[in-house]
């Protein structure tokens, strides 16, 4: 299997059409264009009947107590989880990708309405993070792309996934997250690629060369 994007090379930085967040020019952070970014794929294995999708940040701060905090850093060394950005599964096998914007453009606080279509797609994780804010609580559906910590000492890495499954709906109902895509995908997957891009909104990290 092959997944690639036409917008930017594997482990490179991703446009920042692409996220949830930017640098403002008044010195702070504010949202950006999150369009969802265009993806190819081919070479699927024999047998594929149905084709998952999943997005998610593997350098996401464990704790929140130094996260966009002025005057410091969120240490390099803290212990990092996953952030899950998107969850898209029951794509059928002829589908070989999206075009820019397919699946979101703009930022919807409170969260977009789920599509509807050929594909279902689970709750990414700003439902969690935007929980305790009451103008921005909400079911979070679908892509909604990087906005790191602004003061992250660690650039941040975004890993697509593409599985290629041996069942046509995938085992999981109504607001599933990662963790049960996760467990869901046990044993059900014939193939699988990835494509990885990076992003921050740390000034020093983006002055460097």
């Amino acid at each position: 299997m092959k997944l690639w994007s036409p917008a930017w090379s594997n482990g490179e930085a991703m446009p920042e059409r692409f996220a949830a967040g930017r640098l403002a020019a008044d010195g702070g952070v504010e949202f950006a264009d999150n369009l969802s970014p265009p993806l190819a794929w081919s070479d699927l294995p024999p047998g594929t009947r149905s084709l998952a999708l999943v997005c998610h940040d593997f350098d996401a701060p464990s704790s929140a107590v130094d996260v966009n905090q002025p005057g410091r850093e969120v240490p390099a060394d803290l212990p990092r989880v996953d952030f899950f950005h998107w969850l898209l599964v029951d794509l059928p096998p002829d589908c070989g990708g999206f075009d820019e914007g397919r699946w979101s453009r703009g930022f919807t606080p409170r969260g977009k309405t789920a599509q509807p279509g050929v594909a279902r797609q689970g709750l990414n994780d700003y439902t969690g993070w935007f929980a305790g804010d009451a103008a921005l609580a909400g079911r979070y559906v679908g892509y909604d792309g990087p906005f790191p910590p602004f003061n992250d000492s660690l650039v941040h890495h975004y890993l697509f996934a593409l599985y290629a499954l041996d069942v046509a709906r995938l085992a999981v109902e109504g607001d599933f997250g990662g963790a049960q895509v996760r467990e869901a995908l046990a044993g059900h997957v014939l193939g699988a690629a990835t494509l990885s891009g990076t992003y921050t909104l740390n000034r020093r990290l983006r002055s460097l060369p």
